[in-house]
């Protein structure tokens, strides 16, 4: 599979997204707060605690009520799927785990700051790249940045823990 181990053209990759990412809208509207992996949280907790229990809890029973035909779930799934068997076809995919403790408390506290995150500025990051940011929307802008610094600082941090 040679077509996955060559580096794509970048104007011609960024158009195809381009237009990938309009139909997109037209189909199914603007694309917020990462809610494919939210309701995929919500049906394991349903399965494990029980649909009863997790009724209880406002957010679920009021805010996000969980079922298994919400259509993010499925983007959410094609993204990694699709990750996944690029990685595979280009020979690049292997498994790693973390050696340390250290490294699996960063990669914890990293992912909870990442959900709140997405949770306080109500938008999903791969929304904000494909929908806001062509849209020449400022907030995308402000909001990338955020995630850029962030990127940088947790990888300066994760890096010199990784040398002591």
């Amino acid at each position: 599979m040679e077509f996955f181990r060559k580096t794509l053209d970048p104007v011609l990759a960024l158009a195809a997204i381009a237009v990938l990412d309009i139909f997109l809208f037209l189909l199914l509207g603007a694309w917020t707060v990462g809610g494919g992996e939210t309701m995929m949280t919500g049906l394991v907790a349903k399965a494990v605690i029980g649909g009863e229990q997790l009724e209880r809890i406002p957010f679920w029973n009021v805010v996000f009520p969980v079922h298994g035909d919400y259509w993010k779930i499925y983007i959410s799934l094609g993204m990694f799927f699709g990750a996944f068997v690029g990685a595979v076809l280009s020979k690049e995919f292997y498994w790693r785990m973390p050696r340390h403790a250290s490294e699996w408390l960063l990669i914890t506290i990293g992912g909870l700051l990442m959900g709140i995150g997405i949770r306080i500025a109500y938008i999903c990051n791969v929304s904000t790249f494909f929908g806001l940011m062509p849209e020449m929307n400022m907030g995308g802008y402000l909001a990338m940045s955020g995630i850029i610094a962030g990127a940088w600082v947790g990888s300066l941090i994760y890096k010199r823990i990784l040398e002591a």
